[in-house]
């Protein structure tokens, strides 16, 4: 055995890091048997930093994560064994843990994971819930007369002691919710209250099947069945000035009653053929949509106009702008591949990237808020997946519901909370490593 490694062919090998000194190790060659992958090259990482706890790491050769021997790389780039293969190594993404899950009357079909000490959720029931970190129910809203199908958090206050919950429904209206909390660090005790009045926007004929707003919550877009997109803007002096109707008080609970504001759209934005499943504001004026009629769309919000369209082979049920410079589309939809591409390109419908490794369709993907190359994506077949725009393969494959995956969002930086037809919000926390 022993005259067998002898014999083993070796390779030169360079570890360089962008990791804090500390974790960084000699940059001289290491000479290396040719048959290692990750994770024995992660066992010698440990080895030289003389780790006393096991840190898994992970490795990129050119750019792409190592995910096969040694050997292979020198047959697959046709390098010789005399060559010194450069290997940057890093983080590897750890399994999430699993939190306690949060049982709702029926379908969770909306998420939302923007505000770092709540998550809110929408149901079929009609009704929305907030929770603070502990799992508790900080506050209902109800209001909406069909199921929840969207939400969307803008953050009017830097602190996000204000905040604006923007709400989508099959009952064709948008509600904006202005929420204040108190200043506890702690967002079990924190206390929400509710600003009046709730402004309820109007002007789709069907369901609205996705909402988000700019920065400062002052505007609000949303796509419906209707296949429209509707612009609202919801400022104080745009009520003050604009075509706002006060309608009837509403019991938001027993002991609650709320002042409703009726606002119509400033401006409806028409091209899409079928249902317009997503929205996302974009950079620079622009809004960015996503439809059952196989395009994504660019739109300048000043000039009504649609800038660009991409057209795929399937019908798109949801979107993400970001990735490097937040230049990216990444869209999935009616079957079990997310797709990336890059509008800079122009002249060609074909995405960079084609990630399949789910079995069924594909209802939500977000891109990680300070991580250009990770993304995820939840499907109908119960699963999110955690991919990394270095490999083709998943990072990670979370087993998230006993049914479809209706909804999901980054929660917390590194956290994922999810919604599903069994009824359950889930929380999976703590394992996106940079």
């Amino acid at each position: 055995m022993a005259g067998q490694l002898d014999e083993e062919r070796q390779i030169q090998v360079r570890f360089v890091t962008k990791l804090p000194a500390e974790l960084r190790v000699a940059s001289t060659p290491f000479s290396l048997p040719t048959h290692l992958s990750r994770y024995g090259l992660s066992e010698v990482i440990n080895a030289l930093l003389g780790l006393e706890k096991q840190q898994p790491f992970d490795f990129l050769v050119d750019g792409e994560l190592l995910r096969t021997s040694l050997e292979q790389i020198l047959l697959d780039k046709k390098l010789s064994a005399e060559t010194t293969l450069v290997i940057e190594y890093a983080y590897a993404v750890g399994p999430p843990k699993r939190e306690k899950s949060h049982e709702h009357n029926d379908w969770v079909s909306a998420v939302e994971g923007s505000h770092p000490r709540f998550i809110v959720t929408g149901s079929y029931d009609n009704s929305i819930r907030i929770w603070g970190a502990s799992g508790s129910i900080i506050q209902s809203l109800e209001g909406h007369k069909d199921p929840v199908t969207s939400l969307k958090i803008s953050m009017p206050t830097v602190d996000g002691e204000k905040w604006n919950l923007i709400s989508g429904s099959k009952d064709h209206t948008v509600r904006v919710w202005q929420l204040s909390q108190t200043s506890s660090k702690d967002a079990a005790n924190s206390e929400l209250s509710l600003s009046q009045p709730v402004k309820v926007l109007k002007g789709h004929t069907s369901s609205v099947q996705c909402v988000t707003s700019d920065r400062s919550g002052t505007a609000v877009c949303s796509g419906s069945w209707d296949c429209s997109i509707k612009l609202w803007n919801v400022s104080e002096r745009e009520n003050e000035e604009g075509p706002a109707i006060q309608t009837k008080r509403r019991k938001l609970n027993a002991s609650t009653e709320v002042q409703e504001l009726e606002v119509c759209a400033t401006i409806t934005l028409e091209g899409h053929k079928q249902c317009v499943s997503a929205v996302s504001w974009g950079e620079r004026g622009s809004v960015v949509s996503a439809s059952w009629d196989h395009s994504i769309r660019s739109w300048d919000v000043e000039t009504s106009i649609n800038t660009e369209t991409l057209v795929g082979a399937k019908a798109l049920h949801c979107l993400s702008v970001g990735g490097e410079n937040m230049s990216l589309f990444a869209a999935g939809g009616a079957d079990p591949v997310l797709r990336i591409w890059d509008p800079r390109m122009p002249g060609t419908n074909t995405p960079i990237f084609q990630l399949s490794s789910h079995n069924a369709w594909i209802s939500a993907c977000k891109w990680h808020s300070s991580s250009s190359h990770h993304i995820f994506s939840a499907s109908y077949d119960g699963s999110i997946k955690l991919w990394d725009l270095r490999s083709k393969i998943p990072l990670l494959t979370i087993d998230a519901h006993k049914g479809k995956v209706l909804s999901a969002d980054w929660w917390n930086k590194d956290s994922i909370v999810s919604g599903g037809t069994d009824s359950l919000l889930q929380i999976f926390s703590g394992f996106h490593r940079s």
